[in-house]
């Protein structure tokens, strides 16, 4: 895409009212109509499906064919992690239309649009936040495409004295055709059909034409124009150019945890004020330590290996309140690493080597903590079946062991908190796209219906996209020997009748089948065809014989 050039070199930029308009290419002036109505057609009232694949390759094949072939963009590699990003997101949602697919859809469209726009960025929430701002220079742009033309009286003019030297033509034109009509019933036939087809389009037109549906694509007509009006964005640029990938030495900095007095020497007093703040270091990570070691040492010798709840054992306290405790506590540790190796503490060579590997026990310490709440999160599984939480605390444990691997980073490579924050920004960025590959609903339901367990949660399963229902009716009858509970009030649990369960069911494919023959093609989603399928060639369940819990 062809962007703009603009005498500011930070953000906001000047008035437009004092700037020469930001010109434009055909192929925006074409992408711009085109995308507004296709948004349109795509999204009102429609759900987000096939819908976003097809706006989402619209965009990104717009700015593409624009996107001059020594831009620095095609350079980038992040230009490309978010491209295919989008790519692999966008046909996600059209496969399974869920939450996180959608989501990390607008993130990639959204962070590869500001690649585009500044393709030296590296911090992927800077590229979201250059393609957000873009908008409003992009708006105000096409508030000057709407403005009424200078010189409106003389264009006026013109139009009156050429319509004038029309009348003579349209007038004997109309009497041609009235006379036609007269004498030839033909003519007088297809003129009708005509005049009737253009009047039906008109009745359509109009009656599709309300205030929600004129501000929806006014908003279409807005989002287009923030994808393919690339007007450069300097000041997130400018702030990402500020930072460093390694520490650097302070030599006119002190810390901050001594009183100057007038009497000391300015040397003396940085060499003592830097060995203050080592030995408090040294202090806080032997002692904590040695207390993480205590806490590892119970843990694997309770957790580790053949743990067994009891009867009455709180299983629920012990993964819930346990694991959110021990991933605060994990988070508190890197903090409190980063903020001993933030300065010069890093080239403080008397003691650094001790301090470096104390801090390297302690991450790995934090690492065995983070072992030990993943089996506290597989045991509760494994008792009490899959749930969406389950799923995404292995998908943070995933990225604090990431992180913990970039605080080594830092302790021993002097790596930045900026370096810091863009390798795990990008580590976040890919869980993201990796979990709107996941068809999980399918996969908590196949987990939690399997017979080893003896209650199943039938009230979540059945609150589920519809994708899950034919997996719900192919073991409808086999769930005789197990236990329906739904959600009653917030944690408590009550049986569900087999009756109520069995009407649930057969009214939540009832439901779909009615929908999904309502459905619009741009509200398709594949897996939710599959399941149309399905019920066309299957007739609705009936449950098993359901023992109710007493």
């Amino acid at each position: 895409m062809t962007t703009f050039t603009s005498s500011s070199a930070g953000w906001p930029a000047a008035p437009a009212a004092k700037a020469a308009p930001f010109p434009l290419t055909n192929l925006q002036k074409l992408l711009l109509p085109v995308g507004a109505v296709l948004f349109d057609v795509l999204f009102w009232q429609e759900r987000a499906a096939l819908s976003m694949l097809l706006y989402t390759a619209f965009v990104v094949g717009g700015v593409l064919a624009g996107l001059p072939r020594h831009a620095a963009a095609w350079r980038s590699g992040y230009f490309w992690l978010t491209l295919a990003g989008t790519g692999i997101s966008a046909v996600m949602v059209a496969v399974y239309s869920s939450a996180a697919a959608q989501l990390s859809c607008v993130v990639s469209l959204a962070a590869w649009l500001g690649y585009v726009n500044q393709s030296h960025l590296k911090l992927v929430g800077y590229a979201v936040l250059t393609s957000l701002v873009n908008l409003f220079p992009a708006i105000e742009r096409v508030g000057q495409l709407v403005r009424f033309p200078a010189n409106v009286s003389g264009r006026a003019s013109r139009l009156w004295y050429y319509g004038r030297l029309l009348g003579v033509p349209l007038a004997a034109l109309l009497l041609f055709h009235c006379l036609f009509v007269v004498a030839n019933p033909q003519y007088s036939y297809f003129s009708g059909r005509v005049l009737e087809l253009l009047g039906q389009a008109l009745d359509l037109l109009f009656a599709r034409l309300s205030v929600p549906h004129l501000l929806f694509f006014v908003l279409g007509l807005l989002l287009t124009a923030g994808a393919v009006f690339l007007i450069p964005v300097h000041y997130f640029a400018d702030q990402e150019s500020r930072f460093g990938e390694v520490v650097r030495r302070s030599r006119d900095r002190v810390a901050s945890f001594a009183v100057r007095r007038p009497d000391f020497r300015p040397a003396a007093f940085r060499t003592l004020d830097l060995r203050k703040e080592y030995l408090m270091a040294l202090s806080l990570i032997g002692l904590v330590n040695v207390l993480l070691l205590v806490v590892n040492v119970i843990d694997i010798r309770w957790i580790w290996f053949g743990f067994v709840p009891t009867r009455d054992f709180d299983l629920t306290q012990f993964v819930h309140e346990g694991t959110y405790v021990l991933i605060f506590s994990i988070l508190v540790a890197m903090g409190i690493v980063l903020w001993f190796f933030r300065r010069n503490l890093n080239f403080y060579q008397p003691g650094l080597p001790v301090l470096r590997w104390g801090a390297t026990v302690w991450v790995l310490q934090n690492a065995v903590l983070a072992v030990s709440v993943g089996l506290r999160n597989y045991y509760y599984i494994q008792y009490t079946g899959l749930a969406y939480k389950r799923i995404g605390v292995y998908g943070f444990l995933l990225l604090t062991f990431f992180g913990l691997a970039t605080v080594l980073l830092k302790v021993w490579q002097r790596r930045s908190a900026y370096a810091l924050v863009r390798l795990n920004a990008l580590a976040v960025y890919t869980v993201m796209v990796l979990l709107a590959c996941g068809n999980w609903e399918i996969w908590i339901a196949r987990y939690n219906l399997q017979p080893r367990f003896r209650e199943i949660d039938y009230g979540f399963l059945l609150d589920m996209p519809d994708r899950v229902l034919p997996e719900l009716a192919a073991h409808a009858a086999t769930l005789g020997r197990q236990t329906l509970i739904r959600e009653d009030g917030y944690n408590h649990w009550a049986p569900w009748p087999q009756e109520e369960a069995r009407q649930a069911l057969q009214a939540r494919i009832r439901s779909f089948r009615a929908q999904q023959a309502q459905r619009h093609w741009p509200s398709l989603s594949w897996a939710d065809y599959q399941a149309a399928r399905y019920f066309d060639a299957h007739p609705l369940p009936a449950l098993g014989h359901v023992t109710v819990r007493p």
